[in-house]
């Protein structure tokens, strides 16, 4: 029990970390999140010296092209750690596709492909023709070199606020093509002229998966979901309003069973979130427009956990 609860404290530790570090962690999430991919990409150059304790764990990582050969686990905290035996979202579905193919990153465990399977499957039902994922993990998880500070450990998916058109997107498309953004210019509400009933279905269904532990959206889209969730209200719960995800909202699963090594984050407490101590100070100038601030550096292999280093090696 004191372990559990120890372990609690020290993820409530970093979350609290990570939320004191936004605005820096935002400047250099959103610089690369919905950059254009290509239809060519070329390999990345060996590295000089990658067995140095100081090669940046992105670059590791990011050299990557398959998964191992070993069983599926998740190993770490979703923003400190890797992923074992991934499993490929196919890149195309009858119900979605997967956008900005050169990038890779449409790994995760088995748990996750399932999800976005299942959730895809109910989005016609809902008004959404489909749905266009974004970045999931890469091969073997582990820090990314541009867009995202987690989907390390194959359990984070972005979901585009864009529905699936009704042919097949092609190559050049998923590689240039930009997301809707839903929230207005001032960042103060949704854009009544882009946000519709089935934007706020697609999400709802999201958060009521027994598989999902949070959803990341804007503060406007939150605000909006509070104002018409209805009766029905308590997947609200999951909603929670972060920077950025104006054009996506971010899907996070739970550890898996088969698991051991991964690390949850605490579960959440209070109620729907909606209430005005719970996001008015998301619109205040200091969280709409914030400073930022010189970028941290970045993770090295000894920062993550030990058994990554055999994630990294394994065939």
């Amino acid at each position: 029990m004191e372990m559990a609860q120890a372990k609690a404290s020290i993820l409530r530790a970093l979350w609290h970390v990570t939320f004191l570090l936004a605005p820096l962690l935002l400047a250099v999430d959103l610089a690369a999140a919905q950059d254009k991919g290509s239809i060519n990409p070329e390999r990345l150059p060996p590295l000089a010296n990658p067995s140095s304790p100081a090669t940046p764990a992105k670059e590791l990582f990011g050299r990557k092209t398959l998964p191992t050969s070993l069983a599926a686990h998740t190993i770490g905290f979703y923003s400190r750690g890797c992923l074992a035996g991934a499993k490929a979202l196919p890149v195309d579905g009858e119900t979605w596709q997967v956008m900005r193919q050169s990038r890779n990153r449409n790994w995760g465990h088995p748990n996750l492909v399932r999800f976005l399977e299942r959730l895809a499957r109910q989005a016609p039902q809902l008004g959404w023709r489909g749905l266009l994922v974004g970045d999931m993990s890469q091969p073997r998880g582990g820090p990314m070199r541009t867009g995202h500070f987690s989907h390390q450990v194959g359990l984070d998916a972005d979901i585009w606020l864009t529905p699936m058109p009704d042919r097949r997107l092609s190559r050049e498309e998923r590689e240039e093509m930009m997301s809707t953004v839903v929230v207005a210019a001032d960042g103060k509400d949704v854009d009544p002229n882009v946000w519709t009933p089935a934007h706020a279905a697609i999400i709802k269904a999201a958060a009521k998966d027994p598989e999902v532990s949070r959803i990341f959206a804007n503060p406007a889209i939150k605000k909006a979901l509070c104002r018409e969730a209805g009766r029905d209200r308590a997947w609200l719960r999951k909603v929670r309003p972060w920077y950025g995800h104006d054009y996506h909202f971010h899907v996070r699963i739970y550890c898996p069973a088969d698991s051991p090594g991964c690390q949850s984050e605490p579960p959440l407490v209070g109620g729907e979130g909606c209430s005005a101590n719970d996001l008015d100070h998301w619109f205040t100038d200091a969280f709409l427009h914030p400073k930022t601030t010189k970028e941290k550096p970045p993770l090295r292999m000894a920062d993550l956990p030990a058994a990554c280093r055999q994630v990294l090696s394994a065939p």
